[in-house]
């Protein structure tokens, strides 16, 4: 009896892998080995991956229903995981315009997802060499954004992500942050003159309570400064990041909220605090000067 010839047949994929989802793209990114295999290491990747999906999926459809052609920036890209996988499973099956934007300052990172999105035909994904502050003002990308997301950007760079979604009034911002140190350095020289005149000094008095603490309280200002902005705030834990400190997930949804109560209470915060040099950076502007008359459900 003649054996089957197994070169016809073709490789059975992981249960992991999507209906639709481009193999190639998963070769190309390291997720599937050649031949189409899962290791630990990628099989934790694709779940992260997917997870967050899950969040960013609503959030995309919402706006689609608003209007079509979707625009969403991805800060700090670094090889672009998030955007290739949120392309290949939401926007490759969309004809109306829909662009993902990834920005990162290495070139040699931004040429190779030029190179892959070219070679699997993504022409909805472009990708510049920026850092997030220059990108706000950059006239490679448009007026507006949708959706704004800003995974484990560094330090400042959140804030600076931020302050672009602001800027180009984003419905949706979705933030991973990251290596919160300016605070902490504040706090750290601050500290001498607040231990004697407020009792929570005690909070960040060690140095390693100064930099846990710091880091708590950058992602608090960031949700009042968002609130201070019109935006609804949620703040959840990734499932499946465990292997990962930084798995704080905030979500703000722009819904025009009364700004003045989350203004005041971002001021009081940095005061009690003796953060008042940090105004700049967690800025409010006119916001709580101009209340919308009621709540937007």
């Amino acid at each position: 009896m003649k054996r089957p010839d197994k070169k016809t047949q073709a490789p059975e994929l992981p249960p992991e892998v999507r209906p639709g989802q481009s193999v190639e793209l998963l070769k190309e990114l390291h997720i599937l080995t050649r031949d189409g295999k899962l290791n630990q290491d990628s099989r934790r990747k694709l779940k992260q991956v997917y997870h967050l999906y899950q969040f960013i999926e609503p959030l995309l459809k919402d706006v689609l229903a608003e209007h079509p052609g979707v625009t969403l920036v991805d800060h700090g890209a670094g090889k672009s995981y998030l955007g290739f996988i949120l392309y290949d499973l939401f926007f490759k099956g969309l004809h109306d315009g829909s662009h993902i934007y990834g920005i990162e300052t290495r070139e040699e990172l931004v040429q190779k997802s030029t190179e892959l999105a070219q070679h699997l035909g993504f022409g909805g994904m472009s990708f510049l060499p920026l850092s997030v502050a220059e990108s706000t003002t950059s006239s490679e990308l448009p007026p507006t954004i949708d959706v704004v997301t800003a995974l484990h950007a560094c330090n400042t760079a959140t804030d600076d992500a931020i302050d672009f979604a602001l800027k180009k009034e984003a419905k949706y911002i979705v933030l991973v942050p990251c290596c919160q140190a300016e605070v902490a350095s504040v706090l750290r020289k601050n500290k001498g003159g607040q231990l004697g005149r407020n009792v929570l000094t005690e909070l960040w008095r060690h140095p390693i309570h100064t930099r846990e603490f710091g880091s708590q309280v950058t992602n608090v200002l960031r949700c009042l400064q968002l609130e201070a902005h019109g935006y609804q705030v949620n703040v959840t834990e990734l499932v499946g990041w465990e292997h990962s400190m930084k798995n704080e997930l905030i979500v703000a949804t722009y819904k025009n909220l009364p700004r003045r109560r989350p203004a005041e209470r971002l001021h009081e915060v940095l005061s009690t605090l003796g953060l008042e040099e940090m105004d700049q950076r967690f800025y409010t502007g006119q916001a709580s000067q101009s209340e919308p008359a009621t709540q937007t459900e």
